[in-house]
C-alpha cells in the first residue's frame, strides 16, 4: 500500500520539508492542473521557503533613502527622537563604550539591519531587494490584467508557477480559502507589492471590512510602499476588530519609522496590558529605550523579560554588555557564562568571555577564550577578535604583539577603523609621523562618528605645526563626543596659539 500523495505532501509541509512537499504537489498538478488543494499547498510551501518576519526585518532601500518625503522635526526635544538620541540616562560615554556607525552604543545582541553598510553612503542606498531583477521600482508591474478564467492556475513547466499579471484578483478575493495563501505568495515570493495590495483591498471589501487579518496585510503593503500613515490607519482598525500581539508590534514599528519612539512605547505598553508577560512586546520597549540611549530603563525592561522567560538570549546578552561597560566585568561574566550553558557557542561569545576574564584578572581563562574565539571565527568577525587581543597586549605592555594583532585585524578586514586608529597611535609613539598621519586619516574616512581618530590627528597636526588642520580635526572630535575634556583643552590651546600668530 502507498500513502496518498496529498497526505504525504501535507506531512512534509508540517515537518518543514518544503522542497519535497513542492515536488509532490508539482507531480499532482501535472496529472490534474486544476487541483486546488495541491495548488494551494504548493503556494504555501514556496512561500515558507523565503518567508521573512516583517516585524523583525526592516531594511531601507534606495527609494526610502533618496525619495523619503516624510517630514521630521529638525530640532526634536532631547529623548524624543531616534535620529538624535542624545546622551541618555545610564549610558556610558563614547570614551568607554564603542559606538555603531549610526552613532549609538553597540548593543549586546545583533539585530536584523544593525550590520548594514555605513549610513549616508551610496553603498547602502544601492542595495536592492532579494528578488529585484530590474532597475525599476518595486511597484512596477504589467498594467494589463487579462481575464482567462482558471487558466492562470495552470502550472507551466517552462514558465512561472503562477502568472500573477493574468490573475483575476476580484474572483480570487471572493474565495477566502485561496486568497490568503495567494496573497502571501505574491507578497513574499514574487515581491509584487502592487498586486498584493490590490488583492488585499479586494479581499477586505469582500469581507465587509470585518476581517482583521486582511487589514494587517494592507498595512504591510502600505508600509512597504512608504505610506506610513495609511499603514497606521489600517493597523488601528485591525486592533479594534481583533487585538493581536503582531499587530501591536507592527504598529510600534510604524511609529519608529516615523521617528516617534515615545508613541511606539505607549502602543507596546497598551499591548502588555492586554497580553501580560508577552516577551516580544517587552523586548520591543527595551530596544527603543536602548536606541534612545536610556540604558537604565532598557536594562530594567530586559530584566522584566527574564522574569517571564529566563532563557531569552537577547536580554541576557544586553544586560551582560551593560554590566561590562559600567565596570562590572565579574557580573557580566556570570551572564555570558549563562549563555554558554544555554548552548550558545560562537565567536562573539568567547570573545566577550575573554575580555571579561581579562578585566576580572582571570588571565589564564582569558587566553583560552581568545584561542577558542579564533578557532571559531570567520572572515566577518576575525578582525574584531584580533583587535581585542591587541587591546589586551596593550594592557600588559607588549607593544610589538599589539602591533602584530592590529595588522592581522586589518588583514582580515581592511575597513576596520579602530585598528587603523590604534596603529596610528603606535606609529606616533615611534616617531613615524607620516605613517601615523596616514592611519589616522584612513580611520577618519572609515568612521566619521569616531572621535578618537580626529583627536589623535589633531594632536599630531599640532605637534608638526599645522594648527589649522588640528583646529578642524578637534572640532570634528567634539561633534562626535561633546563631553571629551581632552578635546576641549586642546581646542583652548589651539585658539591661544592661533590668536598669537
Amino acid at each position: 500500500m502507498t500513502m496518498d500523495p496529498l497526505f504525504l505532501a501535507l506531512s512534509l509541509f508540517r515537518r518543514r520539508k518544503f522542497e519535497e512537499c513542492s515536488e509532490i504537489c508539482t507531480q499532482l498538478l501535472k496529472k490534474n492542473p486544476y487541483d486546488q488543494a495541491a495548488w494551494c499547498l504548493k503556494t504555501r510551501a514556496l512561500t515558507e521557503q523565503v518567508y521573512v518576519d516583517e516585524i523583525e526585518v526592516d531594511e531601507e532601500g534606495i527609494a526610502e533613502v533618496l525619495m523619503d518625503d516624510n517630514s521630521m522635526a529638525q530640532l526634536p526635544r532631547p529623548g524624543t527622537s531616534l535620529k538624535k538620541p542624545g546622551t541618555g540616562i545610564g549610558a556610558p560615554t563614547p570614551g568607554v563604550r564603542p559606538m555603531s556607525q549610526s552613532g549609538r552604543p553597540l548593543s549586546g545582541f545583533v539585530r536584523p539591519g544593525t550590520q548594514s553598510a555605513r549610513p549616508g553612503t551610496m553603498e547602502q542606498a544601492l542595495r536592492s531587494s532579494r528578488t529585484a531583477g530590474t532597475a525599476r521600482p518595486v511597484t512596477s508591474a504589467s498594467g494589463r490584467f487579462v481575464r482567462l478564467g482558471t487558466a492562470s492556475m495552470l502550472s507551466q513547466p517552462d514558465g512561472p508557477f503562477i502568472n500573477v499579471p493574468k490573475l483575476n484578483l476580484v474572483k480570487y478575493a471572493q474565495r477566502q480559502n485561496l486568497a490568503k495563501s495567494l496573497f502571501e505568495y505574491i507578497f513574499h515570493q514574487e515581491n509584487d507589492v502592487r498586486n498584493a495590495l490590490e488583492l488585499a483591498a479586494r479581499a477586505t471589501e469582500a469581507c465587509n471590512f470585518k476581517d482583521w487579518w486582511w487589514k494587517v496585510q494592507l498595512a504591510k503593503c502600505y508600509y512597504r510602499l512608504g505610506m506610513f500613515r495609511d499603514s497606521e490607519k489600517q493597523l488601528k482598525s485591525s486592533l479594534r476588530d481583533q487585538e493581536m500581539v503582531d499587530t501591536y508590534l507592527y504598529l510600534a514599528k510604524v511609529y519608529v519609522r516615523l521617528d516617534q519612539p515615545l508613541t511606539a512605547i505607549e502602543i507596546l505598553k497598551k499591548g502588555i496590558e492586554k497580553f501580560t508577560g508577552e516577551t516580544a512586546l517587552l523586548t520591543g520597549i527595551a530596544r527603543i529605550h536602548e536606541a534612545l540611549n536610556n540604558m537604565s530603563d532598557a536594562v530594567q525592561v530586559y530584566k522584566d523579560v527574564l522574569h517571564y522567560d529566563n532563557t531569552h538570549v537577547e536580554s541576557i546578552a544586553c544586560i551582560a554588555t551593560q554590566h561590562f561597560y559600567t565596570d562590572q566585568p565579574e557580573v557580566a561574566l556570570r551572564y555570558f557564562r549563562r549563555l554558554l550553558q544555554m548552548g550558545v557557542y560562537n565567536t562573539e561569545l568567547f570573545n566577550n568571555l575573554g575580555l571579561c576574564c581579562f578585566y576580572a584578572q582571570q588571565y589564564d581563562m582569558a587566553l583560552n577564550c581568545f584561542e577558542r574565539a579564533l578557532s571559531l571565527s570567520t572572515d566577518e568577525n576575525m578582525a574584531d577578535v584580533w583587535y581585542n587581543i591587541g587591546q589586551v597586549a596593550l594592557r600588559i605592555g607588549d607593544l610589538a604583539l599589539s602591533y602584530q594583532c592590529f595588522r592581522l585585524a586589518l588583514a582580515a578586514d581592511n575597513n576596520h577603523a579602530e585598528s587603523y586608529n590604534n596603529l596610528g597611535v603606535l606609529e606616533f609613539r615611534k616617531g613615524n609621523i607620516d605613517q601615523a598621519r596616514v592611519f589616522f586619516q584612513t580611520a577618519q574616512n572609515l568612521a566619521a562618528l569616531m572621535y578618537e581618530p580626529n583627536f589623535n590627528y589633531a594632536l599630531l597636526s599640532q605637534k608638526v605645526g599645522d594648527l589649522q588642520s588640528s583646529f578642524s580635526a578637534v572640532n570634528k572630535s567634539l561633534e562626535a563626543f561633546p563631553e571629551h575634556w581632552d578635546s576641549k583643552d586642546l581646542l583652548r590651546q589651539l585658539r591661544v596659539e592661533l590668536a598669537a600668530l
